[in-house]
């Protein structure tokens, strides 16, 4: 039988944790105090945690905990690319671990999530209970290629891409993650809300099979799509912060740890060879791959994949 999200809760904690001169946390635990935690890492860079990640998981056995990334949606200030890069991210999770007093938690994360939930893993594995991860992203090159590059998923959208294009110079195309941040350098509001529209709709679009945002007029929250688009350009163009093939290179050092690894086989975000590289080198992972999904974490096949993943953690944590 299919699973459908959880019925919508609250948070029973919301807090701001101060983490450096510049930047302070919001953070949100749901569900139940005493139960599993685990905690959610939304995907971007950029996008913040949203009340519908709450619901991949029961409340009345895990101790739901997640936050906005450095820079984004309610942490302060937000958009902001001051002192953010992958390592910060990295100690802000520990920060937040030592600041909950949770000795281990299951760590879940989508997209961009699941290449923090690796990294943080990576550096601190003994905290790790478990993964849950979906729509792979590795941080490669050849991922950031297949995006934003004339050879990878343009080809499958060329009409959509050339709305991504359409607000750079026309002859200084070919490096695309270069000229946005010029844009976002820029004091120019006019083309930096234009921009930050135009990165966000190209994700969108991309993401599901589902839903179709056809135009810039689905781009409606602008906080939203300036903290993705500028967050994650900022991300990209410095490589992630990681050196290349940092995850794979590194796997050993989590590789003992269970992790259930869900992907869409038409995901044109983030794609499936990844994934299937990555579970050929993790040998206590396993992978579900979805007939009919694509990158979005809130597709029918993709829902009912999560949940009933959570529902195996859970049961296997239980015992």
């Amino acid at each position: 039988m299919s699973r459908i999200l959880h019925p919508k809760i609250s948070p029973y904690k919301e807090e701001w944790l101060t983490v450096s001169d510049h930047h302070q946390l919001y953070i949100e635990q749901a569900g139940n105090p005493e139960g599993i935690p685990v905690l959610y890492l939304h995907g971007g860079p950029g996008s913040g945690c949203s009340e519908n990640h709450r619901r991949y998981f029961d409340p009345e056995k895990y101790r739901y905990i997640s936050f906005d990334q450095r820079g984004c949606g309610r942490s302060k200030p937000a958009p902001s690319i001051e002192d953010n890069n992958s390592q910060m991210l990295v100690t802000d999770i520990e920060t937040i671990r030592k600041h909950l007093n949770v000795d281990k938690w299951l760590i879940v994360g989508g997209s961009w999530g699941t290449t923090l939930a690796m990294l943080y893993g990576i550096q601190y594995p003994k905290h790790v209970i478990a993964f849950i991860l979906r729509g792979v992203f590795l941080a490669t090159q050849s991922e950031l290629n297949w995006l934003y590059q004339y050879r990878g998923a343009a080809q499958f959208f060329p009409d959509y891409f050339q709305d991504f294009i359409a607000p750079l110079d026309p002859d200084k195309r070919q490096n695309i993650l270069q000229q946005y941040r010029d844009i976002f350098s820029d004091n120019n509001e006019l083309a930096i809300s234009s921009a930050c529209k135009a990165w966000y709709l190209w994700e969108l679009r991309l993401s599901s099979l589902e839903h179709n945002a056809s135009s810039l007029s689905h781009v409606e929250d602008y906080h939203q799509a300036a903290c993705m688009a500028q967050i994650s350009n900022h991300y990209f163009v410095n490589n992630c912060f990681v050196e290349e093939d940092y995850i794979i290179e590194n796997i050993n050092k989590i590789s003992h740890i269970p992790a259930i690894i869900i992907h869409g086989r038409y995901d044109m975000v983030c794609q499936l060879n990844n994934a299937y590289r990555l579970v050929q080198h993790w040998d206590n992972a396993s992978l579900q791959i979805l007939p009919q999904a694509g990158h979005s974490g809130f597709e029918s096949q993709t829902i009912d994949a999560m949940c009933k993943a959570t529902e195996v953690m859970a049961s296997f944590l239980q015992d």
